[in-house]
């Protein structure tokens, strides 16, 4: 046999992603009976959905979005948030939170963050108040909570409205509490990435019936057939009303009924992110050269990230090493004042210092429910390998 023909392939290297979906035959049965039934849309599924997940964060309604950049949407525009308002966020967060207050009119004001943590400091928080301010909007950033009592406080004090994006954190708990009903509202997102996915989708949770009710009106177009609500009286039944600005940001069932089948292993997937988060820890912990996240969150983070941060001179290098290597970091996040549509509207370098060290040092790591610790041990590995270079 020829030296060509006996030669064998080299083994392709296999690619680590940062995160990905979790799905199971449950889940794709789910979806295919919906396929099959009446309602692929506007039917039964969404509202089983929201039961769910009210359910799971302890809030009395929620109302689901068809991603989670709608619902922050919704939750800004019956927040009352418009043109002149400020609004106290986090730089460090994706893009999202601060565009779709722009799109309602309003300036967000970025406040620096806690480097050991990477949330909101509730004293960078209170310095920029001002008499314009009419919210502050909270990340739960890797899926560990905010200082939620800190920021809820402050907004007591100074009546503003408190939101809270726990993009990250679905299943993550705050003081022996599920995420979800400490602020005014709070947002889940659904992205395959995060605790559950229903492949793109958001929600809204809220104990103010208020909110509630105008949230539900603004996904569908601001319309409501509630006869209750009608302002002109004496039509038949088919008569609907427009009170409101709203959008189509419907969720559809078929997605519901995904994150139905899904919503009924949270408690599972976010037990093993925990215990994917503790063997990075073992397996990191003599590892000269990063930091590593907060060990208050083993716990109590949904660890939708895993954060290391190293030396801001090594990180591009180690970052560009490490996907060579076939592990697909990333760097959450680039500050948003950072980006060009925010440098055109005059926001400018040096705006939070924390921030910037922080964003200029962070490297995410992989992490997700069926990652194995064999992965884990070939991350660690090359990360070792990408220091020492």
């Amino acid at each position: 046999m020829s030296a060509l023909v006996s030669r064998k392939k080299a083994a392709k290297p296999t690619y680590i992603p940062y995160s990905c979906q979790t799905i199971g035959q449950d889940d794709i049965h789910a979806v295919v009976k919906v396929l099959k039934s009446a309602f692929i849309t506007q039917g039964p599924n969404v509202p089983e959905f929201e039961e769910a997940l009210a359910n799971a964060c302890d809030a009395r309604y929620v109302v689901a979005f068809s991603s989670g950049t709608a619902a922050l949407h919704a939750a800004y525009a019956v927040a009352g948030i418009s043109p002149g308002d400020e609004v106290i966020t986090t730089p460090i967060t994706f893009a999202a939170t601060a565009n779709m207050l722009l799109a309602q009119g309003a300036t967000p004001v970025f406040a620096d963050i806690n480097p050991e943590t990477g949330n909101l400091d509730a004293r960078e928080v209170e310095k920029k108040i001002t008499k314009k301010t009419k919210a502050i909007v909270a990340v739960d950033y890797a899926g560990l909570p905010a200082d939620l009592d800190a920021l809820r406080k402050l907004a007591k004090k100074y009546k503003l409205i408190f939101i809270e994006d726990a993009a990250h954190a679905l299943g993550a708990t705050y003081r022996g509490r599920f995420v979800g009903a400490y602020a005014d509202m709070a947002m889940f997102s659904f992205h395959p990435v995060k605790s559950i996915t229903t492949g793109e989708g958001g929600a809204i949770a809220t104990n103010s019936k208020a909110y509630y009710e105008s949230l539900k009106m603004f996904r569908s177009h601001g319309l409501t057939k509630d006869p209750r609500k009608l302002k002109h009286m004496g039509y038949a039944a088919w008569h609907q009303e427009v009170q409101m600005l709203g959008f189509n940001y419907r969720l559809t069932d078929i997605q519901a009924a995904l994150g139905v089948s899904q919503m009924k292993k949270l408690d599972r997937f976010i037990a093993k992110r925990r215990a994917a988060a503790r063997r990075y820890f073992k397996l990191l912990a003599d590892v000269p050269g990063i930091k590593l996240p907060p060990r208050s969150g083993l716990n109590n983070s949904a660890w939708h990230l895993f954060v290391i941060r190293v030396e801001a001179r090594a990180r591009d290098r180690v970052f560009k090493s490490l996907r060579r290597a076939g592990i697909g970091v990333q760097v959450h996040y680039f500050p948003v004042y950072r980006h060009p549509y925010y440098e055109s509207l005059g926001y400018r370098d040096g705006l939070c210092p924390q921030a910037e060290a922080f964003s200029e040092s962070a490297i995410s790591i992989p992490l997700y429910p069926t990652m194995t610790p064999q992965e884990q041990k070939k991350v660690v590995l090359e990360l070792v390998s990408a220091l020492a270079e």
